[in-house]
């Protein structure tokens, strides 16, 4: 290996990739260092018998950005692909089955005798409440200052709870202040023009964008840990990506 990089990426994940891409196509030679030893950082990928196993939790590729679409599919055939993540929680004893992102299915299932726009009136009466009596500094608070109580207990409460190991009212507000709620029928959990997922696994993708187009102009260590090895890969190069 040489001595001198253009350019040093710490992290041989999505965003160092594209770097990768970039900087080895205009000419500069580059060395990624990843403490893991696996490429794709929590996208990476891996076949088990036939199926594409997400290792650090599945992920959908979105973007409303063409260009950046373009640039993706340049590197992986994208298998469409929308989320619609189901919830199950209880009710009244019973159990139910709730869309994700909360939109007018979840609405109807949560109060069937309802017309929409008394479920509209609804929630808005509870909205009303809860920015009357609730605190805006904690996640229980916000939340239900945003979609009300009954949403809150059914589909947030006990699902935040077990995640974060503490009581809501101990959380704050900024985890939850990009939950989406809609008023329309649609279950597509993102807005984006462009959704799916590689067929060959994120993993494939990833090494196709560092090393395809110009090979010679990148080096990868695996199971490095640049933070134990600074001053050595530091020396290397005037460039650091971290």
């Amino acid at each position: 290996m040489r001595e001198h990089f253009d350019v040093l990426l710490v992290g041989a994940g999505l965003y160092n990739a594209v770097l990768a891409n970039r900087f080895a196509s205009h000419g500069l030679s580059c060395l990624i260092v990843e403490k893991r030893n696996e490429i794709g950082g929590n996208c990476h990928t891996y076949d088990l018998n036939g199926i594409t196993v997400h290792k650090y939790g599945a992920h959908i590729f979105h973007t409303s950005n063409e260009e950046v679409w373009r640039f993706a599919n340049k590197y992986a055939n994208f298998v469409p692909y929308q989320n619609s993540p189901i919830a199950m929680t209880k009710k009244d004893g019973k159990f139910l089955y709730l869309n994700l992102p909360f939109n007018m299915n979840t609405y109807a299932r949560i109060w069937p005798d309802l017309s929409p726009e008394e479920i509209s009136a609804k929630i808005d009466e509870e909205i009303a409440e809860a920015k009357a009596t609730e605190d805006t500094d904690t996640l229980s608070g916000c939340c239900k200052r945003m979609v009300g109580k009954t949403i809150f207990e059914l589909l947030v409460k006990d699902y935040t709870e077990k995640q974060w190991g503490t009581s809501c009212d101990n959380l704050p507000a900024d985890l939850i202040k990009r939950l989406p709620m809609r008023f329309t029928w649609n279950n597509n959990y993102f807005n984006d023009k462009y959704q799916g997922i590689p067929e060959e696994g994120y993993t494939k993708w990833i090494e196709n964008m560092i090393f395809r187009d110009a090979p010679s102009k990148v080096n990868l260590l695996l199971g490095v840990d640049f933070l134990e090895r600074r001053v050595k890969l530091e020396s290397m190069t005037e460039n650091v990506f971290y």
